[in-house]
């Protein structure tokens, strides 16, 4: 996107270069930070799971009492 008026169709092996020169520009993450991201993650997705079963069970029961309500036929 740099050279508006590049051809197109990139050579291959030209693709192959640029790409592993971007990928050398990249700051990468260092393990501890990528370890510590990752449980925060897990962490965060185990509440939001226990959240919402919490949730669905609450009104499960609510609806299950509203119908009992109705009594029965």
């Amino acid at each position: 996107m740099a050279n508006a008026k590049a051809k197109k169709g990139t050579n291959p092996i030209a693709f192959i270069r640029e790409v592993r020169q971007e990928g050398r520009k990249v700051t990468w993450t260092t393990w501890n930070e990528t370890l510590v991201t990752s449980i925060m993650v897990f962490i965060m997705v185990a509440l939001a799971s226990t959240f919402f079963f919490l949730i669905d069970l609450g009104f499960s029961n609510l609806v299950k009492f509203i119908l009992s309500l109705g009594g029965q036929s």
